[in-house]
This record gives C-alpha cells, sequence and structure tokens, in this order.
C-alpha cells in the first residue's frame, strides 16, 4: 500500500483563509496545510469530499458509522495488497470499525477531535505497535505547529505534511514502543488545567488506571460530588478507576499506564490519617514515613506514571496552622517526586512550560 497525503489541513486548511485566530496567525508563517484527503495507490482518493475511484480492481472501501452516532465516521479500506486503512470522514468524526475488524496498517485520525480514540482503538488490536499512525484534519484547535507536533510524540503519531507518502507492505511500518518505566509530574494551581493536561497526555494508551488519590473523598459535599463527576465523565469509558491512598501499593503492582489525581488530595488525606490536623504526637514522624514510602515506589515504579499535584506556594503564607502545614508538606513532597521524574511540567492557565527532564 501507497499513501500520498494530499492534503493534511482542516476544513479549510490551516491557516483558515480570512482567520484572524492566533493560531491561523502563526500557521501563515509557516507552510500551509491544504484541506485534508489522501491518494491511496495512486487510484483511491478518501477525503471530506468522500470515495473516489473505490471500484476499480481488488480495492474494497467500506463506510464506518460514527462513534458518537453522527453519520458517517469514516472509511476502511483493504488494498489490493491485503493491507488495510483508516480514515476518518471529517473534523471530529470518530470512525468505529466493528469488533471482528482486524488491525491496521495505516491509519489516520482527527487527533485533535477526539484524542482518545486512539486509545480505544489501540485496547481493541486494531491500531498496533506496527500501525503507521497519522493526524488528518490539523488545524486552528491547537495553538501552533510545534504544540501539536509534542502532542503527536506523546501519542506516538505521525505528523505529515501535504506531498509526504506512506509505503506499507503486509508486515506493517516501523515498530513504535513506548520506554516505560517512565515518570511525568504535572503541577499547576487549582483551575490551571493540569488535570485535562494529564489526560491529554495519555489519551493514546490502550491501558489507563484512572487513580483518585484522596480515595473516597468530600464528605457529602455536593461540590465535591460535581467536580468528581465532572473528571468522571471527561475520562474514556475504558480507563478503569481506583480510589485509594495506597498509592505506594499501585505503583508498585501496576504495569501499564497510571493517572494519578491527585498528589496534594492524597497528601491531606494522609495528613488526617496521621493526626496531622489535630497536632497529635508523632504525627510529622507518620506522615514522613508515608510519604518517604510513595517516593521508593514512584523511583521503583514499572508503570508509565502521570501524577498531578498542586503548586501551593505562589500565594500568600496560609493564615492558618493547616493550611501552613499542608502547603509545606506538599512543596517537600513535590520537590522529592520532581527529582525522580523523567518530566515535570507547570501548567499555568491551561499553558505547558517543561521543567526539564532529570536525566
Amino acid at each position: 500500500m501507497q499513501v500520498l497525503v494530499a492534503g493534511s489541513g482542516g476544513l479549510a486548511g490551516w491557516p483558515d483563509p480570512g482567520c484572524r485566530c492566533a493560531s491561523c496567525l502563526r500557521a501563515a508563517a509557516g507552510r500551509a496545510r491544504q484541506r485534508s484527503g489522501i491518494v491511496v495507490d495512486g487510484a483511491v482518493t478518501l477525503g471530506v469530499a468522500g470515495v473516489r475511484g473505490a471500484g476499480r480492481g481488488a480495492v474494497r472501501v467500506t463506510e464506518l458509522p460514527d462513534a458518537g452516532g453522527a453519520g458517517s465516521g469514516g472509511w476502511e479500506m483493504t488494498a489490493a495488497d491485503g493491507a488495510r486503512l483508516l480514515y476518518p470522514a471529517r473534523p471530529g468524526a470518530v470512525p468505529a470499525p466493528p469488533d471482528q475488524a482486524a488491525p491496521y496498517q495505516v491509519a489516520f485520525l482527527d487527533m485533535l477531535g477526539e484524542p482518545a480514540a486512539l486509545g480505544g482503538l489501540r485496547a481493541r488490536g486494531l491500531i498496533t505497535d506496527e500501525t503507521v499512525t497519522a493526524v488528518a484534519f490539523a488545524d486552528h484547535r491547537v495553538a501552533s505547529e510545534p504544540e501539536l507536533a509534542q502532542r503527536c510524540r506523546l501519542w506516538r503519531v505521525r505528523l505529515p505534511r501535504d506531498g509526504d507518502h506512506v509505503t506499507i507492505g503486509r508486515s506493517g511500518g516501523k515498530k513504535d514502543v513506548r520506554r516505560v518505566p517512565w515518570r511525568v509530574l504535572v503541577i499547576g494551581g487549582a483551575r490551571s488545567g493540569k488535570s485535562e493536561r494529564a489526560e491529554l497526555r495519555l489519551a493514546g494508551e490502550p491501558e489507563v488506571t484512572y487513580v483518585a488519590a484522596g480515595g473516597a473523598a468530600g464528605g457529602g459535599d455536593p461540590d465535591w460530588a460535581a467536580r468528581v463527576a465532572a473528571h468522571r465523565a471527561r475520562r474514556p469509558a475504558w480507563w478503569r478507576t481506583a480510589e485509594t491512598t495506597d498509592l505506594a501499593g499501585m505503583l508498585a503492582c501496576s504495569r501499564g499506564a497510571l493517572l494519578i489525581d491527585g498528589i496534594g488530595t492524597w497528601l491531606a488525606a494522609v495528613l488526617g490519617e496521621c493526626g496531622a490536623w489535630d497536632d497529635a504526637g508523632q504525627w510529622a514522624a507518620r506522615v514522613a514515613a508515608r510519604t518517604e514510602e510513595l517516593v521508593r515506589s514512584w523511583r521503583q515504579t514499572q508503570a508509565h506514571v502521570v501524577a498531578v499535584t498542586e503548586e501551593a506556594g505562589l500565594g500568600v503564607v496560609p493564615g492558618t496552622r493547616a493550611g501552613r502545614v499542608f502547603r509545606d508538606e506538599l512543596g517537600r513532597l513535590n520537590q522529592a517526586l520532581a527529582a525522580e521524574s523523567e518530566e515535570t511540567e507547570l501548567v499555568v492557565a491551561g499553558r505547558v512550560l517543561a521543567l526539564g527532564a532529570t536525566g
């Protein structure tokens, strides 16, 4: 199978002519992307205009439903050499192949519309480590080309340009295997976008356990319940959820991907369990033992871990003893985890600043 990327942009390309958004203005300084479409084996064209040339030779093209129920989701194609390809019908479309489908050798997806669809296809075995996976409909839904390229590295997908070729045979493409273990600490203030960033990082993973690290916290508070419900609704349906304060145990036994949200919630629960709020005797030693156990497990884990934590030290000195205890303990714990992480990121107003890798 040979695939020509005739276009790789949104419905109006990227930049969108006449659009004055910051993304399009940035894109205007580089090479423009035309409306997405591909030509397979020089004969069959797939894109927003539909399918052309599908009746030639032994090529088979099947229209697939949209996973969200909104009309056509795209197409799967089997070439004369037996190689299989997946392509979305439009921006936002999520093609839904049948469960008995064979793996694809090439898959184009709208990663800016529903990035977790990639993880779902990987979980079903339809996209494997040997599948050439690429972005379709790159446009101003992302802030810039460099940001999209950085996301593609996280998702392990290609970001093609107009005119690029993908050539592949039955055996698939070059195998692309994620490194494990890999530890990432995502730091940010309240409503900074840190949880969304952590979820985005793991959108392409087939096996994710979401760890609600405060356990069943909230004490019946309706506002807390609403926050938990919003987080749950945002997560892909196939992710597993664990509500526990035994982070050390989770890190020790997990082999897939873990999303821990968050370290601050876990610490608040541990401080309560250890008597810190009541200033019970020896509480500091008990807390130190728990945090040291967590750091040891973080250091030795075999999982791909993304943990969310609060940056509590940028404001004024807390006016209560409890506030000062929490700030100080969390600051020390964040430093220890960052020192043992391959990546640390600071999220401010939804923007991400890489703080550098330790190795």
